[in-house]
């Protein structure tokens, strides 16, 4: 089966990126878009989901979570990490989604954490109307952009805020939320990342 493109390195490194990642609570990584988050139970769909610590902060907070990854060394990790009764595990990608948009379903909360940047210009293009579909009237979508060294092995890709907010206000999302910061968590040298949130209106009553 052909590799999925943006997932290269994540198979063989598995093990050491699930200590990586694990290293880092929920709330450390999400904390600076944790506001916009329903304070009651809704449903959160996390789009590369890896070892699943974020899809388990949501289910801890009583949230229903679609945890969708698509490297099947991480997935499998990640189940066996955090198995919870309200997170449901898919294996699918982008830019396309195909087995997510299949299901019709929308979602309060659309989670994409370091995962634009594994996409090029073309990819990036194709992916937001199948990611901004997913988002529920009122609902919210967070993606964080990461910049700096290329791990080797992996496929990252220079990828900006201006485009990616372009591309979501033109399938009506409207930018709530943007900050830039290094990478403190991990403190790898020369990284940072932007973190971009955004809001579907909910249409007013005619």
């Amino acid at each position: 089966m052909a590799q999925v493109s943006g997932t290269e390195g994540y198979a063989e490194e598995a093990e050491a990126l699930t200590v990586q990642y694990e290293s880092i609570t929920f709330a450390q990584a999400q904390s600076s878009i944790l506001h916009l988050i329903p304070p009651h139970p809704c449903r959160v769909i996390d789009i590369g989901a890896g070892t699943g610590r974020d899809a388990a902060g949501f289910a801890a907070l009583g949230h229903q979570v679609l945890a969708v990854e698509p490297t099947d060394a991480l997935r499998s990790r990640a189940q066996a990490l955090h198995p919870h009764p309200d997170i449901e595990w898919l294996n699918d990608s982008l830019p396309d989604l195909a087995r997510v948009t299949a299901r019709g379903e929308t979602f309060d909360v659309v989670m994409l954490t370091a995962v634009w940047m594994h996409l090029d210009e073309t990819q990036r293009r194709r992916a937001m109307p199948n990611v901004a579909s997913l988002v529920s009237p009122g609902g919210v979508m967070s993606l964080s952009l990461r910049y700096g060294p290329v791990p080797p092995g992996r496929r990252m890709l220079a990828v900006s805020a201006d485009e990616t907010v372009s591309l979501a206000q033109k399938e009506g999302l409207e930018l709530v939320f943007s900050r830039s910061h290094l990478d403190s968590a991990l403190k790898r040298p020369g990284v940072s990342w932007t973190r971009l949130a955004f809001v579907r209106p909910v249409s007013p009553p005619r």
